[in-house]
């Protein structure tokens, strides 16, 4: 899980492969990428952010917030199979 969605739906996102650049004069101005910095998630925090289909991991060292199926294919799957 990378961030919030402002649609209920989940978006599926790759985090390593870049954004395609459509039109080359603008091709500047997506250098200067701002990014909002990241919520230090608790344990309680991250309990009442979790849907149905996530899982919380805890570690001494971090909490982290992921799908409980990894693969968007097998995810996709098992909605429909809870429908």
């Amino acid at each position: 899980i990378i961030g919030e969605h402002s649609r209920p739906n989940d978006l599926d996102v790759n985090p390593i492969k870049g954004k395609n650049l459509t039109n080359v004069r603008a091709s500047g101005s997506d250098d200067a990428i701002k990014l909002v910095p990241p919520r230090k998630l608790s344990l309680e925090r991250a309990l009442e952010w979790i849907e149905e289909d996530e899982l919380v991991e805890v570690t001494p060292i971090n909490v982290r917030v992921r799908k409980r199926y990894l693969d968007p294919t097998q995810r996709k799957r098992m909605e429909k199979a809870k429908s």
